[in-house]
């Protein structure tokens, strides 16, 4: 079912298509914007909407100077013969959507490249007419070989026939009317008094409008125009020839159609872009479950319009009441708006959007009434009424203004109720607005029926236009009539007839409003010094960075000041491996590079206490103390707070609360030494167990240059399995030490993951 042209101007469609037109480059997107309509086809607003992503993000169409040829194309296939202006016009155009296609190849992230597809090549069309026709459409001399031999001939003759009759004048001044030669029918002539004419010998060609004047060709230069005519016949032939010829290839390029049709879909997606930029627009998501939830939508056709967030799902319906110029039709409109440039394929006015696809928009606004049609208000509403209640569903959006209105409150509040009902029963979702009292308890009772209202400024007694849900509207008409200046006995009148009850719904929904902005007012501050804790937190952090940076560079002091000891510490062994190669020296050696060693443990600063580990201790592993059954086990899995604790030879399900963690005994691993007094007293294995990765480091470090300057290898490295920090770290450095050889795990038997074999390089 086709979208509904009344229902579009309703909802002010066509100013949306307007927009697109003044944003298309040309006439073929130009009439592609006027014709646009919404699709109910989700996957084609889903390629639509990628095809404008590529066009805001990817490629820039550039369509100007590209015209609508569809006309020269028809009029060549009829076999006419195009002039070269319009052949001229219509090789520009094609070759500008070819230059169209390359930019999108270029630069397209994909969907506009299957739309390129429908540009043809026409490079041989183009080629031949730019080659054969100059920037004012005349046929180029060497458009043909004759035509080039044509007009090598025509001026030579045009030269030889004005120096003959240049030769002349003098012959024939006394009855010459002008001393000057002239063209007249194609001819070269000159002008002769009339009294006088026939003193001369030639042919009258022609003769001034005062007949005073003949224009006489001499006798003498006869032959010579009579063989510029010939020669001029035969180029002009030439030049139809040619012509003819290149409107036979438009005629026969069938690709030209297709590529005119292209061009107009990639103009008016390019005007979609250039709207989407213009108008701060942003893509909808799709939403699969009859949903709508827009947040800060907008209408688009309002300057400086206040946004709201619409939603519509577990609530059907929303109904909207309060006074006349708060909001409510353009809000109404807002959704209808969106809803069709989503079904547009265009970006929608909102900060984000999900909506679903829609097969109808079913619109009851505005009053049509129509004396010669004998329609009143009344039943112009009915009338459309009665269509929206015949296609009302799940996937039809419902937008009713002034339910009820036009007729009696009493009867047209039970009618609207009614209406409303029927739409809830045929599962519709939609926006009605009304100004009935009845209709607010209604809704107040009724499941998937919502109240709102625009807010209103209880002070100035004006609109603010931000919709508020869950709130009816008050109507202010008493209160409004008093600020415009009614007399106040009228007024008086009016409340005394109202009764103390009438009043009573009004009073009620003026005490929510001060409640809800003293609440908003509340919120407004917690949400201030919310924002003052978040800067604070920032400073706090921007601190701590300042303090970690400072830390970081000391650090990075140190870390030279020990490569400097270190390299000394290194030429210092170097030195020591040079006697050493002296058997008398060497136990001297040993106890130098052993002082050496005592040295460096009494320098090293004493690592910083690792920081105890945050979180909940118990881990998979750990050993717990289970009261409920008296025993202790480990465990198995951890599930949230319920454990898996294996008790013996039972596996049991516990809570976090009801274990207590077992400690472990901290067992302190020996310090590693290296000690001895000649080469084959040297230890061969270094025990790295229970110490910091620095530290361990740090042993590894000169346990390897100990080893390096004694040539003894392997080294035995134990560190142990535990969850492998230690073994990865102590095995990255070996991989950037250059004495170090080769290492690998030790046999299985031997300590396994648990030890590294390293081979020192001696």
């Amino acid at each position: 079912m086709p979208f509904a042209p009344r229902a579009l101007n309703a909802l002010d469609f066509p100013r949306i298509r307007d927009a697109l037109v003044e944003r298309s480059a040309t006439p073929l997107g130009r009439e592609r914007a006027r014709a646009l309509m919404p699709s109910a086809d989700g996957g084609r607003i889903a390629r639509e909407l990628d095809e404008v992503e590529d066009a805001l993000f990817g490629v820039s169409l550039s369509l100007g100077g590209i015209g609508d040829i569809r006309e020269l194309h028809a009029r060549a296939q009829e076999g006419r013969v195009l002039s070269g202006q319009d052949l001229l016009n219509a090789a520009y155009s094609l070759d500008g959507a070819m230059a169209v296609r390359r930019a999108i190849n270029a630069n397209s992230r994909g969907p506009l490249r299957d739309v390129a597809l429908g540009l043809g090549d026409h490079s041989e069309l183009v080629r031949r007419v730019l080659s054969s026709l100059d920037r004012d459409g005349a046929v180029r001399d060497d458009a043909s070989h004759t035509l080039r031999d044509l007009r090598k001939r025509i001026e030579p003759l045009r030269n030889r026939i004005r120096e003959r009759l240049a030769a002349t004048l003098e012959k024939w001044a006394d009855v010459l009317q002008e001393h000057l030669v002239t063209i007249r029918r194609d001819r070269y002539v000159l002008p002769v008094q009339a009294s006088r004419v026939g003193q001369v010998q030639g042919i009258i060609v022609d003769a001034s409008a005062t007949g005073q004047t003949y224009f006489v060709e001499p006798a003498a230069i006869t032959p010579l125009n009579n063989e510029l005519a010939r020669l001029i016949l035969d180029e002009e032939a030439e030049v139809r020839r040619i012509l003819a010829e290149l409107s036979g290839l438009l005629a026969q390029d069938a690709e030209i159609p297709m590529t005119l049709a292209t061009i107009g879909e990639l103009d008016l997606i390019a005007a979609k872009a250039r709207l989407a930029r213009d108008w701060r627009l942003n893509r909808p998501e799709p939403a699969s479950d009859h949903t709508y939830d827009l947040r800060e939508a907008r209408h688009p056709l309002i300057e400086n319009p206040v946004p709201n967030d619409i939603g519509l799902g577990e609530t059907k319906l929303l109904l909207i009441t309060g006074p006349n110029m708060g909001g409510k039709t353009a809000t109404l409109k807002t959704l209808g708006l969106a809803v069709l440039m989503h079904q547009c394929g265009m970006y929608v006015p909102a900060a984000s959007a999900r909506l679903p696809v829609v097969r109808d928009v079913l619109v009851d606004i505005g009053d049509e009434q129509s004396i010669e049609a004998s329609l009143s208000t009344f039943a112009s509403h009915l009338k459309h009424l009665r269509y929206v209640l015949r296609h009302a569903a799940p996937d039809t959006l419902v937008l009713v203004d002034e339910l009820g209105s036009g007729t009696d409150p009493e009867e047209g509040a039970a009618l609207a109720q009614a209406l409303i009902e029927t739409l809830l029963a045929q599962d519709a979702r939609g926006i009605i607005t009304s100004h009935l009292s009845p209709l607010k308890l209604f809704a107040l009772e009724t499941p998937g029926l919502k109240n709102a209202s625009m807010g209103f400024d209880l002070e100035t007694l004006s609109p603010t236009y931000r919709l508020q849900v869950g709130q009816p509207g008050r109507s202010y008409a008493l209160a409004i009539a008093r600020r415009m200046g009614l007399p106040p006995a009228v007024l008086a009148r009016a409340e005394e007839l109202l009764g103390p009850d009438a009043g009573l719904m009004e009073r009620m929904l003026e005490g929510l409003e001060r409640e809800r902005t003293d609440l908003a007012a509340q919120l407004e501050a917690a949400a201030a010094a919310r924002r003052e804790a978040e800067a604070e937190l920032a400073r706090v952090r921007h601190e701590r960075e300042t303090l970690d940076a400072r830390r970081n560079e000391m650090l990075a002091e140190a870390a030279q000041k020990a490569e400097t000891l270190y390299a000394d510490a290194i030429e210092r062994v170097r030195t020591l491996r040079a006697r050493a190669q002296e058997d008398s020296a060497r136990p001297r050696v040993m106890q130098e590079l052993r002082e050496l060693r005592a040295a460096a443990q009494k320098a090293r600063p004493t690592p910083p206490p690792s920081r105890e580990e945050r979180g909940d201790p118990i881990r998979v592993g750990s050993t717990v103390d289970v009261p409920a059954y008296g025993a202790q086990g480990q465990v198995l899995e951890m599930r949230g707070d319920d454990l898996v604790v294996q008790l013996g030879v039972m596996k049991v399900g516990v809570k976090r609360r009801d274990v207590r963690l077992k400690p472990e005994p901290k067992v302190r691993a020996p310090r590693p030494t290296f000690a001895g007094t000649r080469p084959g007293n040297f230890q061969h294995e270094l025990q790295l167990r229970g110490l910091g990765v620095e530290e361990a480091v740090e042993e590894l470090r000169q346990a390897i240059a100990e080893a390096h300057a004694l040539k003894e290898t392997p080294l035995r490295v134990v560190h142990g399995k535990g969850q492998g920090v230690l073994r990865r770290v102590l095995r990255d450095y070996l991989k950037t030490d250059k004495r170090v050889e080769s290492f690998h795990d030790a046999e299985a038997n031997q300590g396994g993951h648990g030890v590294t074999v390293v081979n020192v390089r001696t």
